[in-house]
Formats: C-alpha cells, sequence, structure tokens
C-alpha cells in the first residue's frame, strides 16, 4: 500500500508541467521546489540533531555563487603583485559539482569549529558566519560585481555523444531538474536517518549526555551532518543561480533562512515528509493570497497561520496527522491487543514436565 501510495505521488509530481500551463505557476512551483530542498537539507541538521542554524542560507549562497563563478569565468588581480587569476568559462553542470562540494566543505569548516559549543553560542556562530560570506559577496567586486549582481549565468544543459545538445531554456526542464534533486535528496536523507549513524544523530538529539555516555562521538556525527546538509543546501543554491540566472548578495538575506525554518518546523521537524509539507503550505499560500489580499495583509495572514500551526501543532503538521491516522486506524488493534485471549489451563501432566524442566 505504501509503495503503491509513493508511485501515485511521484506520477503525480512527473505530470505537473501538463495540468500547470500558466509560466507564472509553474515558474513558483519550481523556486518553492528549491527552497524544499533547502528546507529538507536544513531539518537534517535541525530535526534530527537538534542543532538550530539559522545561517543555513550561507550554503545555499554559496553554491550558487561558485556555480556562477564557474560558468561565468572571472579575470581578478591577486592580493600581491601585478599578477592575475584567469578562469576561463567551464560547463554549468561543473559548477554545480563544485558549489555542492564546495558547500559541503565550508559546512566541514563551521562544524569543526563551531560543535564544540551549543544553544545560543551556535546560532550566534552560524548567523556570524552568514554574515561574513555576505559581506564578501558584497565587497569583492572584482569576483562578485557586489551590488551589480551577477548575471547571465548560463542556464543547465547537457551534450552527450548519443542525445545530443539541449539547453534548458525554458520552465519545463529545470521543473524535471528540481523534482530530480529533490528526490535524491529525500532518498538520501532517508537512507541516512535509517542508517546506524541516523540512529546515532537522533540519540544525541534527545539525550546528547547519555549518548555520550554510550560511546557515541557527538563531534563525528555532528560534523557528517552539518557536511551533508550544507552539500544538499549548496546543490539546491546552484540551481537556482542557473535558472534565476542572476544573483546579487541579497540571496544571502536572514529571511531566506527564516523562510527554511518555517518550513521545517511548521511540517514537523525530525519527520522526512515534514519539510516537503511546510514548505508546499508557505510557497503557494503567499501566491494565494496576492489575489485577494493586500501586500501589508498578505504577511499578516501568513505570520498568523504560522502562529496558529506552531500553537494547535506544536509538532508540526506531518506528526499531527499521522497521530491522528494512527488513533483511527489503531484503535480497534490496540483494544484487541489488551483483551487477550482466554489461554487453557494446562493439563496436570503439561504443569509436571514443566516444573521438572526448571527444576532440571
Amino acid at each position: 500500500m505504501k509503495n503503491l501510495a509513493t508511485s501515485l505521488l511521484l506520477l503525480a509530481l512527473l505530470s505537473v508541467p501538463l495540468w500547470v500551463t500558466d509560466q507564472y505557476y509553474l515558474h513558483i512551483v519550481i523556486t518553492t521546489g528549491i527552497f524544499i530542498i533547502g528546507a529538507m537539507s536544513l531539518n537534517l541538521l535541525l530535526g534530527f540533531t537538534g542543532q538550530l542554524s539559522l545561517g543555513h542560507i550561507a550554503f545555499f549562497g554559496i553554491g550558487a555563487y561558485t556555480s556562477a563563478l564557474t560558468s561565468l569565468g572571472f579575470d581578478i588581480p591577486v592580493f600581491w603583485g601585478d599578477g592575475r587569476i584567469v578562469h576561463a568559462p567551464w560547463h554549468p553542470a561543473i559548477g554545480v559539482l563544485l558549489g555542492t562540494f564546495l558547500a559541503g566543505l565550508c559546512g566541514y569548516v563551521v562544524g569543526k569549529l563551531s560543535f564544540k559549543i551549543r544553544g545560543a553560542y551556535f546560532v550566534i556562530v552560524t548567523i556570524s558566519f552568514a554574515e561574513v560570506v555576505r559581506l564578501v559577496a558584497l565587497n569583492w567586486v572584482d569576483l562578485t560585481q557586489g551590488p551589480l549582481a551577477l548575471s547571465n549565468i548560463p542556464p543547465l544543459g547537457y551534450n552527450l555523444p548519443v542525445l545530443g545538445e539541449s539547453v534548458f531554456w525554458s520552465k519545463v526542464p529545470n521543473y524535471y531538474l528540481v523534482l530530480g534533486l529533490a528526490v535524491i535528496a529525500h532518498v538520501l536523507i532517508r537512507r541516512v536517518v535509517r542508517s546506524r549513524m541516523g540512529r546515532a544523530m537522533i540519540a544525541l538529539r534527545e539525550n546528547e549526555s547519555l549518548a555520550t555516555s554510550l560511546g557515541i562521538d557527538v563531534t563525528r556525527y555532528l560534523v557528517f551532518a552539518a557536511v551533508m546538509s550544507a552539500a544538499l543546501a549548496g546543490a539546491a543554491g546552484s540551481l537556482y543561480a542557473h535558472y534565476i540566472r542572476i544573483i546579487d548578495p541579497d540571496i544571502f538575506l536572514f529571511i531566506y533562512t527564516v523562510t527554511m525554518v518555517i518550513m521545517v518546523v511548521t511540517g514537523g521537524k525530525g519527520t522526512l515528509a515534514g519539510p516537503i509539507v511546510g514548505g508546499v503550505i508557505f510557497g503557494v499560500l503567499p501566491v494565494g493570497l496576492r489575489a485577494v489580499a493586500a501586500p501589508e495583509v498578505q504577511w499578516v495572514v501568513y505570520g498568523i497561520a504560522m502562529v496558529l500551526i506552531v500553537f494547535f501543532l506544536p509538532r508540526g503538521i506531518v506528526p499531527a496527522v499521522c497521530d491522528f491516522w494512527h488513533r483511527r486506524t489503531g484503535g480497534a488493534a490496540r483494544h484487541k491487543r489488551a483483551t487477550p485471549a482466554a489461554v487453557p489451563e494446562p493439563s496436570p501432566e503439561q504443569a509436571a514436565t514443566k516444573l521438572n524442566g526448571v527444576a532440571g
């Protein structure tokens, strides 16, 4: 039954471009999907290890800038002498790989340096890291163009001997790219969470002191979660850069991290489907409100919806739905288990045999 539901959902997602023919709405679906991938990556850190990172958008932006600069090329002066560093444009696919790798490497560095502290101190470190990266993108004009933005970023495509060459200018192939990355991210996260490493991360979230006493290497597992989370966010940022085709330092704004946190918390942190459900709701809700409310009213309704979900469903939408479903379908089974069937009394011969076995 579960496999059938998964197959039907995947078929529905594959058919979206067939019935969402309005290009504006398809654009909303694509950008929402990209931020859902970012929320899924954040959920690996926040939901399964319990570490709140409010600088997660930094890895998203690092992936976007790395991929854009790799595919555009650059010519910058070195910090000493009169030499220059010249990089010729590479294929955008290589840029995506490099953006993912560099974001993961930055996640490793941040994790190694900051996971010795916890709580509010870790939050401050992650926010500070995101602000430093934003200032670098804003002020290193020779490389990033600063506030003028990097424009004319080439779209993704392929050039294969058998399939030929194609460039993804339209929204339909970009939708399938985002869908493919989302499926890959979901499968990877699910494999990790259900592995021995995932169980160790959940143990750290529930009781770090107890997990440490059992021999779980805290730093190792937290750094692994940070690297994987940052790499997935970097991959999402790379797709964003090649889809939007223009990026500036505003990509590092704090509001984007807050958006990912909202998707994770309202959907249900620590669940595989939570960021997806939260992302769909808070990605589509602003679009639906634009037709019926002024911009100021849209933000008020957005905030009220978030507060109501957190107040009435503190664990998130997905856990609440699962609990409701289990109560509806599992009540009879629990009642049946609570009323054991009558066990016949053993015969005298059986009782004597059992006693003899215990004594022996």
